[in-house]
Formats: structure tokens, C-alpha cells, sequence
């Protein structure tokens, strides 16, 4: 940004303007902090590609069902047995539930198991496309009707679990928001020492969420952009975090040219020029590693992409128009206790980083070997990782109704009769399907094939849970068994068949998005840096980082939270988040020792760097770290696993790597890491000296 645009953003009159647009943008999309939610998809059949095995079965499907059915189980246990009364109960009951509000065709059952103490009876739901958000009030209604005396009721199969979903996504980004504001806030606090002036930056963040919320959900209602409850929760952190950040590294340097420049408008002007190349490039990395995600077979993590993509966009303007209006109306008092006076000595010239800088100048070739060395043996955690996905077991962080009723039908040896094994084929194979279904281990007797318009539809009842191994394992034999009938053309669709195929599309996405990723943020930095050596390193760094927190992040969830295995989208998400937003903070570090470079050259500019920028980023790796972590609030592993590493990763980067490590590379090799550009080949050109109001305070170490 040019600093005469800079200037103009923050001129007297036209900062009125700005935070004027920033109030109207908070007041007019606001509404929209809740109103995502009616626009959320969170069934996992539109997760899928279209290129899916049981993408395809659904299409073929319509013809024999609703694609919007929901089929709902209530399970009965009786540890006494099921009498004939109880029976005739159950019987009574399934004729009621055919009367509640969205129940779609017949209610079948109550169907008791061989040893006489369970039952399920299968009641469908059809609300519509977005039906989904009706399953909790629906699975209130068959827990009014559904009793049994002396023992217990529960809902559960696809409905259940839907239920249930719904539920913890319900009101979750509301509470998110608010656990999210406070640490925040108190980091704020803790690193402004001032009152007032964590107020501004939160304001800001504020704007920048609603009017991102707004915008997703435009394209999810008008362009068809997929938004679920796992984008909107992460939305939310992400946009708070990255925010706070931009607004720390903006808020700095502002504070310095304060003490540089007598009028605040100018000392803006100053800052503006000279952060937002850092803060741009920050955010036009993680947005473009976000939009990689676009590349992705599974609509989820597609969509993921775009949403996060916005989100960061919106911050960025928010933060490079907004909150530099507000700080220049507030003025040097908004700093208080400790404003920042005109002429006065830079503090961070003499703190805890110049030290650190300091110590590893000494050995910097042994410090960043030793630590490589650390970063690589905590990697081997990774040995332990299975991102083999979870099962419904998995999912949430207690046990749910629908898990626990789940159990109870396995325990009885009670079929899911919501989640079977669906087969399609053509017509005249019907029996040499059904025949080859027979063969498959895992599955029950099939129904009676029905026919449509030269289709057939087999449906087989699976004894495995849906979203298990098991299950798997017998999908994939289903498919090898019906895919082997001569022309048949057969397809195994289903829920389990939907699980598979989410988990195969995971792992390809993993090999096809990691390395373009990679190579995108590469060339961001060779434009950033003007140079090819230094960008190939801090990738070097970063996939090192990446390395170690995985590693010790596994070893976290299976030692301490007890978690086996992870969701098989981790290892992709983990890995965009911490390498986009891990590189972050090595761009605010090398955008400093570039600039200091041509006046000091490389080395004494690396510490210059590091104890200008040291204090800052950690404060904002403190904030990011702190929002993800926020992310284990809720209920659901995924959430949990993600929220960890990506903070554990995020502390690493903070810390370690761009403290330690990156210093001490620069310290170690000096002005090659520019190569081949001749930056450091040059003796270094004195500052230009100040005119009028641009007196500049001397910098010293």
C-alpha cells in the first residue's frame, strides 16, 4: 500500500467516514451471527463428491425413495424381558408415532430381538431439503410418545444421530463467539497493559465476523457454496484470531512511528506503509491455502475453502481501513498507561528478544541444529497417528442418546434397519445380485428386490455399525462381490457405503492438496522476499513444525484425551492451517530483516527484527493458539483433535521456529539467504534523514 493511500485512509475527515461504514457494516450484519445456521447442509451424503460409488447410488435412488427420508430408530431394552403387554404397548405407540408432524410412509415395527429383552420400531421423518435442522424437535415428539415400563427408550440410528448433531451445532456459535471474546480479551489485556485499547481491536474483529457471516451466507443461499456446522464454528475462530493478530502487528508499529511522529495521522500513515505488506502477504497466504481446498473431492472440504477465504479477505480490509480510523480519532491516549511519547526511546530494543538474539548470536550454527534435531525426534509421535476416521462411537467427546442406543441394538443383535447396505443394478441381474450379496460376510438376509423402470433395488440390513471398520470392510466385499456380476452394473450405495467413500476421498485430498499448498505459499514468499533461498527454508521450517506437532499432538490423544484414531480429514486440516497460518509469523519476521537488511545488513537486521517483532508475534501466536484452542469447547473430537494441534502448532511456530530457528539460520548463512538477489552484497545505505514532522526517534540496540 502506497503511503499516500495510507494517508488518505486516515486523514482527518476521511477517518469519520471509515468508522461510519464500519458501525453501519456491524448494525446491517449482525443478524447474521445466528442466521448461517439456516443455511447449513450437515447430512453426510452432500459432504460427497459426485464421482462417489454412493454418490451415484443416490442418484439412482430417487426413484425408489425421498432423498430427503430420514429414518429415525426408536431401540427399546428390557434387561427382564419384553412381555406380551409390553408388545402390544410398543404396538400402540408405533400407531402414534405415524401421527406426528413429518413422519413419511409406513411405521415399521416394533421388531424384538431373538433374545426377547430389546426391540426398534423405524419411523422415517421428511421435512425437506434443509430437514435436517428439524430432527431434534421430531426426536422430542417419539420421546413424549415412546415408553416402557421398567426399562429404557432411545432414539437413534440416521435420525438419532442427526439429532444429536444438530444439537451440539445448535447455539454452539453463539457460546464459540463468546469463550473465544474472553481469552482474547484477557490476552489483550495482559499484553496492552492499557484499559482501553483491547476495545478497539475487538470491535473490529467484530465487524470483520459479521460481515464475513453475511457474505458465506449470500453464497450459500444464491451461488450454492456448501456451509456446514464444522466451517461455521472454524469461521468463527479463524476470523477472531487472524484478526486479533493483524490488529497486534498494526497496533506496533503504529506505536513505534508514534514515537517517530509528532501528528498521529502521519505516524498512521507511516505505519500503514510500512506493516501492511507483511499483514497483506499474511492474509493472501492463508486465503489462497485456504481456496487449494477448493481442489477437493469432498464437498465439505471444498467448500471449507471459500469460507475461510472470505473470511480472512473481509478481516484484512476490516483491519487496514477500520481499526486504523479508530486509532487515529482515539489518539495517543488510548495507549494509556504507557503512551507512547514523540522522541521517546523504543522499548524493545532492550528486552527479553534482543536478549534472546543475543545468546543465540554466540552459536547460532549449534542452536539451529540442535533444534532441528528436537523438531524431527518429536515428529516420530507421528508413527502412532490412524486417521483412519471415527466412528458414530467417536464422534462426540461423551456418549450421546443415539450412540448409546446404538449399543443396544449390537448388544441384541438388532440390524440397523435405518442404515442398510442399498444396491442398485439393472433389472435383469436382480438374482444374480441378490446371490452375490449372500456370499458377503457382515450382512443380513436381503429384502425383496423392487423394481423401476429397468432398476433394481436390493437392500440389505448390515450388522456392523454404520460408521465402523466393520462396516467398512463389508462394503468394500459388497462392491467386490455385486461389481463382478456381468452386466449388472451394479452400485453399493447407503450410509455405510457414504462413510467409505468419504473416507477414501480424505486420504487422495491429502496427497493432492498438501504439496499444492506447499507450493503456492512458496511462490508467495519468492515475491514477498524477492529471492529463492530464504522462502525455501522457512518451508523447510514450517513442514518441520508441522512434523513435531503432529507427532506430539498424537501422542496427546492417544495417551491423555484417550482418542485412537483421528476423523480422516485431520491430517489435511491440520496441515493448511498450521502451514498457512504458521508461515504468518515468519512473514512478519523476514518482512522486518528484509527492511532492516539494506540499512544494517543481514545479521545485525535479524536481531533487529527479532527484538522489534518479538514481543508482538508472540502475542499473537498467544491469541491464534488460544482461539483454536477455544475449539475444544465442543463436543466433538474432531474439534477437540483440531483445536489442539493446530494451537500446539501454532505455539511451536511462535516460539520455536521463528524465535529460534529462523534467527539462527540467519544469523548462520548472513546475506546468502537472499540468493541469488544481491540485497546483502551491497554496504548498507544510511536511512534518509527526516524532514519536518518525520523526525525519527534513533534506533539502537
Amino acid at each position: 500500500m502506497h503511503r499516500q493511500l495510507a494517508g488518505t485512509l486516515t486523514g482527518p475527515r476521511i477517518k469519520w467516514v471509515v468508522l461510519a461504514l464500519g458501525v453501519v457494516v456491524l448494525v446491517t450484519c449482525a443478524p447474521f451471527f445466528t442466521k448461517l445456521a439456516d443455511v447449513e447442509v450437515n447430512d453426510a451424503g452432500s459432504w460427497l463428491p459426485g464421482s462417489a460409488e454412493s454418490t451415484r447410488a443416490l442418484h439412482q435412488l430417487d426413484a425408489f425413495q425421498d432423498s430427503d427420508d430420514i429414518p429415525t430408530v426408536v431401540a427399546y431394552q428390557k434387561d427382564s424381558g419384553l412381555t406380551p403387554t409390553d408388545l402390544a404397548a410398543l404396538q400402540q405407540q408405533a400407531g402414534r408415532f405415524a401421527g406426528i408432524d413429518g413422519v413419511a410412509g409406513q411405521v415399521v415395527g416394533p421388531i424384538p430381538s431373538a433374545d426377547g429383552t430389546a426391540a426398534q420400531t423405524l419411523v422415517t421423518f421428511n421435512f425437506g431439503q434443509n430437514g435436517w435442522n428439524s430432527l431434534p424437535g421430531a426426536a422430542e415428539e417419539l420421546r413424549s410418545i415412546a415408553d416402557l415400563d421398567g426399562g429404557q427408550v432411545y432414539i437413534t440410528g440416521r435420525g438419532g444421530q442427526a439429532a444429536d448433531q444438530v444439537e451440539v451445532f445448535s447455539g454452539s456459535d453463539v457460546k464459540l463467539l463468546l469463550a473465544t471474546l474472553a481469552i482474547v480479551i484477557l490476552i489483550l489485556l495482559f499484553t496492552y497493559r492499557s484499559p482501553i485499547l483491547w476495545l478497539l481491536p475487538i470491535f473490529c474483529s467484530l465487524v470483520a465476523l459479521a460481515a464475513s457471516n453475511a457474505l458465506v451466507y449470500a453464497l450459500a443461499k444464491h451461488a450454492g457454496l456448501t456451509v456446514n456446522g464444522q466451517s461455521a464454528f472454524i469461521l468463527t475462530v479463524l476470523v477472531i484470531g487472524a484478526g486479533t493478530d493483524y490488529a497486534l502487528l498494526l497496533v506496533a508499529r503504529y506505536r513505534e512511528e508514534l514515537r517517530r511522529h509528532e501528528d498521529r495521522h502521519e505516524a498512521m500513515g507511516f505505519a500503514l506503509h510500512r506493516a501492511s505488506p507483511a499483514i497483506v502477504a499474511s492474509a493472501s497466504t492463508v486465503a489462497v491455502g485456504m481456496l487449494c481446498l477448493t481442489l477437493a473431492e469432498m464437498n465439505s472440504t471444498a467448500g471449507l475453502g471459500p469460507v475461510l477465504a472470505v473470511g480472512v479477505v473481509v478481516t484484512l480490509l476490516v483491519m487496514l481501513t477500520v481499526l486504523p480510523a479508530l486509532l487515529v480519532i482515539c489518539g495517543r491516549w488510548v495507549f494509556w498507561p504507557s503512551r507512547p511519547a514523540f522522541g521517546s526511546a523504543e522499548p524493545t530494543h532492550s528486552g527479553v528478544w534482543s536478549r534472546v538474539g543475543t545468546s543465540i548470536a554466540r552459536h547460532p550454527r549449534r542452536v539451529w541444529v540442535v533444534t532441528a534435531v528436537v523438531l524431527a525426534t518429536a515428529s516420530l509421535g507421528l508413527l502412532k497417528l490412524d486417521a483412519s476416521g471415527l466412528t458414530t462411537d467417536d464422534t462426540f467427546t461423551h456418549e450421546v442418546e443415539s450412540v448409546t442406543g446404538q449399543h443396544v441394538l449390537a448388544d441384541h443383535q438388532l440390524t440397523d434397519t435405518s442404515s442398510p447396505l442399498m444396491v442398485v443394478a439393472k433389472a435383469d441381474q436382480a438374482g444374480a445380485v441378490v446371490a452375490a450379496l449372500q456370499d458377503v460376510d457382515g450382512i443380513g438376509p436381503p429384502g425383496k428386490p423392487v423394481e423401476k423402470d429397468g432398476v433394481v433395488l436390493v437392500t440389505a440390513p448390515l450388522y456392523a455399525e454404520a460408521s465402523s471398520p466393520a462396516a467398512f470392510d463389508t462394503v468394500a466385499a459388497a462392491r467386490t462381490a455385486v461389481h463382478a456380476v456381468p452386466g449388472a452394473d451394479a452400485l453399493v450405495g447407503g450410509p455405510s457405503a457414504i462413510y467409505y467413500d468419504t473416507q477414501q476421498a480424505s486420504h487422495r485430498d491429502d496427497l493432492v492438496i498438501a504439496p499444492l499448498v506447499l507450493l503456492v505459499v512458496l511462490l508467495i514468499l519468492m515475491l514477498l522476499l524477492r529471492a529463492l533461498l530464504s522462502p525455501v527454508l522457512l518451508i523447510a521450517t514450517v513442514v518441520l513444525s508441522y512434523g513435531a506437532t503432529l507427532g506430539v499432538s498424537t501422542l496427546i490423544f492417544t495417551e491423555v484425551y484417550g482418542y485412537p484414531t483421528t476423523d480422516s480429514a485431520f491430517p489435511l486440516y491440520a496441515f493448511v492451517f498450521l502451514v498457512a497460518l504458521g508461515i504468518d509469523y515468519n512473514i512478519f519476521l523476514m518482512t522486518r530483516v528484509r527492511e532492516e537488511t539494506p540499512v544494517r545488513g543481514t545479521r545485525q537486521g535479524s536481531l533487529v527484527a527479532l527484538s522489534t517483532t518479538g514481543g508482538v508475534i508472540t502475542s499473537a501466536g498467544l491469541v491464534l493458539a488460544a482461539t483454536f484452542a477455544m475449539l475444544g469447547t465442543l463436543p466433538l473430537v474432531f474439534a477437540k483433535e483440531i483445536g489442539t494441534a493446530v494451537a500446539i502448532g501454532i505455539l511451536l511456530d511462535t516460539l520455536v521456529v521463528r524465535s529460534v530457528l529462523v534467527t539462527a539460520i540467519n544469523l548462520d548463512l548472513g546475506g546468502r539467504i537472499w540468493w541469488p538477489s544481491a540485497l546483502d552484497r551491497r554496504p548498507p545505505v544510511p536511512p534518509t534523514e527526516p524532514t519536518g514532522d518525520e523526525r525519527a526517534a534513533p534506533v539502537s540496540l
